[in-house]
């Protein structure tokens, strides 16, 4: 019997409760710094020592971090279903968790890429990424981060995933931060969607979805419930 397709997409909200420092709880501030300073391109290029000891700082943070009751969630939902993620996030904890499928919108922390080639990603071992290392083209590798004011190039890819969804399930999310919000708008209208979220929303009326006013490992118990019935 085929596997229905559920999409999961996910925000800062599912790594919070491992750990993972929000922008948006930090009063507009990581670790104490304005995101021109830390976030841009134009960051990088005035202050390259910073910008790596940076995230130097959030990869750390992030290696000791754990995936949660919720990351495993959605792990295991690849039992039941074919399941794509796509994650605001920049962490590993889906994969470590044991997704199989994540698409990461705005890049993973534990990759570095050149600076001359965008193509040229590489693997991190460690939380360190110093100044001095470089490519095979012999340029200063940078985060493999999609920072404010750049493209997002995997949209294109996230948007033809939307499309395919027969369930679609936010988690973590405000649904807020655009383009990725805009995912939304590739679901098809009949899909049923749910938002697992204590936030509060105004949803355009168009948009049926379920929300269900809980964090990420608080509200998964009801999440099953509610995918029960489309197994």
């Amino acid at each position: 019997m085929r596997k229905k397709h559920l999409v999961v997409f996910t925000g800062a909200g599912i790594s919070a409760e491992s750990g993972i420092k929000t922008f948006r709880d930090a009063g507009g501030l990581w670790e104490e710094h304005k995101v021109e300073d830390v976030a841009t391109y134009d960051a990088w290029e005035k202050n390259r020592d910073l910008v790596l000891k940076f995230y130097n700082q959030r990869r750390k943070q992030a290696m000791e971090a754990q995936p949660n009751a919720a990351h495993v969630f959605v792990a295991d939902l690849q039992k039941e279903f074919d399941v794509q993620v796509i994650t605001q996030n920049v962490d590993d904890l889906h994969e470590r968790a044991g997704s199989k499928k994540v698409l990461h919108l705005h890049g993973e922390i534990m990759k570095a890429r050149s600076t001359v080639d965008d193509k040229l990603i590489y693997p991190l071992k460690t939380w360190e990424l110093k100044k001095g290392d470089k490519c095979e083209k012999g340029s200063q590798l940078r985060p493999h981060i999609v920072w404010f004011g750049e493209a997002v190039p995997q949209m294109e890819h996230a948007a033809a995933l939307a499309e395919m969804a027969e369930l679609f399930v936010v988690i973590g999310t405000s649904l807020n931060v655009y383009p990725a919000a805009g995912i939304m708008d590739y679901v098809p209208k009949g899909a049923p969607k749910w938002l697992l979220d204590p936030g509060h929303f105004n949803f355009d009326f168009f948009i049926q979805i379920k929300h269900i006013k809980k964090t990420a490992v608080q509200g998964v118990k009801d999440l099953k419930k509610e995918l029960e019935k489309f197994k």
